[in-house]
C-alpha cells in the first residue's frame, strides 16, 4: 500500500508531467487562460490518463512483450509485438478521448464549447501517450502501480493547469509589461512554479 502512495504522490509533485517533462504544454497553455475551463480540461485528463495507462499495461504484459501471450498457448512463447506498442497505445487514447468527448458534449455543452478543439487534442496529448510510455519503460510490477501513477500524474497535470488558469485570471488586470503579457507572462509564471516544484524531489513516504 505504502508503494502506491509513493507512487502516486511522486506521480503529482515530483515527476509532475507539466513542471519535470514539460508534457501536455499546447493545451496547458492555450485552455488555461480560466480557471473552469482548466478545471473541465484536468478532469478530463486524469480520466484518460486513469483508464488508459492500465489498459495500455495489461496490453503491454498479456499481448506485446515478448512471451506475453503465453497464457493463450506455449506455441507463442517466443512471440514479441512490442513493435505494434505505439500504434495500439495510440488507439487505446483515441478510443477513450472520443468516450471523454461525448460524454462531455452532452451533460455540459457549455464547457464542451469552451475547450473547443483541445478537447479532442488530448488524443495527442503528449502528457498522455506520455504516461502510457513512461508505464513500459519503468516496468511498474502490477496493474496497481500502474493506475496509481497514472492517477498522480493526471491529478498532477490538473494542479498545473488550475494553477496557472488562477494566477493568470488574476495577473489579468495586473501592471504587466506590454511585451510579456500573454503567453509571455504565462512562460515566466510556468518556470518559476517548475522550479517551485523541485523543492518536493526531497520527499521520501
Amino acid at each position: 500500500m505504502l508503494d502506491l502512495v509513493n507512487i502516486f504522490v511522486k506521480g503529482i509533485f515530483i515527476e509532475n508531467m507539466i513542471f519535470a517533462y514539460f508534457l501536455g504544454m499546447c493545451s496547458y497553455l492555450a485552455v488555461s487562460k480560466t480557471v473552469r475551463t482548466g478545471v473541465g480540461l484536468g478532469m478530463a485528463v486524469i480520466f484518460v490518463l486513469g483508464v488508459t495507462v492500465p489498459v495500455n499495461y495489461l496490453l503491454e504484459n498479456y499481448v506485446l512483450k515478448e512471451g506475453a501471450l503465453t497464457w493463450l498457448s506455449d506455441d507463442f512463447a517466443t512471440m514479441d509485438l512490442s513493435f505494434l506498442g505505439f500504434i495500439l497505445f495510440i488507439a487505446v487514447i483515441a478510443a477513450i478521448v472520443q468516450l471523454v468527448e461525448m460524454i462531455v458534449e452532452k451533460f455540459s455543452p457549455a464547457l464542451y464549447g469552451a475547450l473547443g478543439i483541445f478537447l479532442p487534442l488530448i488524443a495527442v496529448n503528449c502528457s498522455i501517450l506520455g504516461g502510457a510510455l513512461f508505464m513500459q519503460e519503468r516496468q511498474y510490477a502490477n496493474i496497481a502501480e500502474a493506475t496509481s501513477f497514472a492517477l498522480g500524474s493526471g491529478v498532477g497535470w490538473f494542479l498545473a493547469i488550475v494553477a496557472i488558469a488562477a494566477i493568470r485570471e488574476k495577473i489579468r488586470y495586473s501592471n504587466v509589461p506590454a511585451p510579456l503579457k500573454g503567453l509571455g507572462i504565462t512562460f515566466i509564471i510556468t518556470g518559476l512554479m517548475g522550479m517551485a516544484f523541485m523543492s518536493f524531489m526531497g520527499i521520501e513516504i
